[in-house]
Formats: C-alpha cells, structure tokens, sequence
C-alpha cells in the first residue's frame, strides 16, 4: 500500500459501506470538528 497513490487510496475507500465523502471546491471554506478546510479537498469520514 505504501506505493499506491494517495488518490488510490481515496477512490478505494470512497467504495466502502459506511464512508462519507465530502469534496470541498477550490473556492469553498468549511470547517468540520474544528478544523478549517480550505478547497480544493476530499474529506473522508469513516463511520464504522
């Protein structure tokens, strides 16, 4: 796993039962549990 692309990774886990993805544009701000995102993002929320 440590030579798959990060992008990989987050493709694969956006698959996945029980995981949230949430893609933050270049020109959005947003703020999740406290911490500042500014676009362009994917935030990932795993809630298994």
């Amino acid at each position: 796993m440590k030579k798959m692309l990060t992008k990989e990774l987050s493709n694969e886990l956006k698959k996945r039962e029980g995981v949230i993805s949430i893609t933050v544009e270049s020109y959005e701000k947003i703020e999740v549990g406290g911490i500042r995102v500014d676009g362009p993002a994917v935030i990932l929320i795993n809630q298994e």
